[in-house]
């Protein structure tokens, strides 16, 4: 049953000449009945060349907006924009995410884009690239004769992006002030190591965040800024340069140069206790750093450098390691059913070749019973045998009759050859008419008794 809603968007997407608006209406009435935050409305658009059409858009949540095209021109699209939520290791997150749907839908795929905020980044992966468009394969596969084809396109959205999320959160930039409340606050005490905790993101109102943490590729900073340091000297090995000599190379930044963000400053605490008495630590006169502090600053690099490394090559054996469990999954799968038709296919050789030693018998059977009567001669009366008495009445009537109907021809071939007279004719005639109504007349009634057409 077409509910009102539905109709009302049937008819302004056959206002917007949409191809297939019954089609694409029930689709998209679909979409808005299991995403409640949706709304639609119709408002004019102008072009660039100053023609005005009307522009289907989707206000609330998801707004409809037009889509320009790389040639400069526009064309009036509907689209489905807002938020999905998608989980990632026990917790919601919501994606923003942007659909727009072709006037020819469901013919062609729709164009999927991520829409980051602005506190969000686009994460390139097999899923998106660097502007945030969606490759997923059931666009890839698009199939128009599917039913549901935009809430089963958001359900792979959220099954995707829950294995591998779109986009990340921005760390947040420390403030000036607290960079100089640090340095005050670390001058008077040792020199803290530097922290390689991700940043989290902050909670939605709705209880959840509103997208995942980056990936440590992405936001893992080695170093504090420099103003962290104790009495305000430059931060030691703060960077390195590929022409400098430097025995450390530049950290993997994962395919993608980023923009560096300073991390949050962090409350100075106590180095951890040596395994060695500290003969030169920090002159609180004087604020030096000595070669101890140099040390631990390289040794706490090296190990988030080799943290970083041993948690890629963790994530990528664990991205591996599933996918070939899944082929191992389908290649058992495979063999199962390969193992079923082979077991078909030697039941059907068996019952074959049962079938040939059938006919080869029955074969030798007919070729003695030839044998066996092409030496004696068959009496034609007797080669023909009916099941019943009855029906062996009907065949002796018939075979009768018909040799009357013969008669009867050659009787008129003698009277116009002049071998008879007409007198003998007649005669002749009306005895075997007689006597051939008769024979019909029983036929008739044994066809009846025999329950015959």
């Amino acid at each position: 049953m077409v509910t009102a809603m539905e109709k009302m968007l049937r008819d302004k997407l056959s206002k917007m000449s949409y191809q297939n608006p019954d089609a694409t209406s029930r689709d998209v009435y679909n979409t808005l009945s299991q995403y409640r935050g949706l709304s639609h409305a119709v408002e004019p658009f102008v072009f660039n060349d100053g023609k005005e059409k009307q522009l289907c858009k989707m206000t609330g949540t998801i707004p409809v907006p037009y889509k320009v095209f790389s040639n400069g021109s526009t064309k009036s699209l509907l689209n489905l924009k807002g938020t999905v939520p998608v989980p990632y290791k026990g917790t919601n997150y919501n994606i923003p995410v942007c659909i727009w749907i072709m006037d020819t839908h469901p013919n062609n795929a729709p164009l999927c884009y991520v829409k980051p905020t602005s506190d969000m980044v686009v994460k390139i992966s097999r899923t998106t690239d660097h502007s945030g468009k969606i490759y997923l394969p059931e666009l890839h596969l698009w199939d128009p004769r599917q039913p549901d084809l935009l809430p089963n396109l958001v359900k792979a959205m959220i099954a995707a992006f829950s294995k591998e999320p779109p986009v990340y959160a921005k760390p947040r930039e420390v403030s000036q002030q607290q960079q100089q409340a640090n340095q005050q606050q670390s001058s008077s005490s040792n020199f803290a190591p530097y922290p390689t905790q991700p940043y989290m993101p902050v909670p939605s109102g709705a209880g959840n965040p509103p997208y995942p943490p980056a990936n440590s590729v992405y936001n893992s900073v080695p170093y504090p800024p420099a103003s962290s340091y104790p009495g305000g000297f430059p931060a030691p090995y703060s960077g390195y340069n590929s022409g400098s000599g430097s025995a450390y190379p530049p950290y993997p930044t994962g395919g993608t140069q980023l923009p560096y963000h300073p991390f949050p400053s962090y409350p100075a605490g106590p180095m951890p206790p040596s395994s060695t008495p500290q003969n030169s630590g920090i002159d609180s006169g004087t604020g030096t750093i000595t070669e101890e502090h140099i040390r631990a600053s390289l040794l706490s690099a090296v190990e988030d450098k080799m943290r970083r490394s041993l948690r890629e090559q963790s994530s990528r054996a664990r991205d591996e390691l599933d996918i070939l469990r899944q082929t191992e999954s389908e290649l058992r799968a495979g063999k199962n059913r390969l193992d079923q038709i082979l077991i078909r296919l030697s039941k059907e050789q068996e019952e074959l070749d049962k079938n040939i030693s059938m006919l080869k018998d029955k074969e030798e059977e007919l070729s003695k019973a030839t044998e066996r009567l092409s030496d004696q001669e068959v009496d034609v009366d007797e080669a023909v045998t009916t099941t019943a008495p009855l029906y062996k009445q009907i065949l002796n009537s018939y075979a009768e009759e018909a040799a009357l109907e013969d008669t009867i021809y050659y009787v008129g071939e003698a009277l116009r050859r002049g071998v008879i007279d007409l007198e003998v004719f007649l005669k002749q005639v009306r005895s075997l008419s007689r006597r051939q109504f008769m024979l019909r007349a029983l036929m008739q009634k044994c066809r009846q008794k025999a329950g015959l057409k």
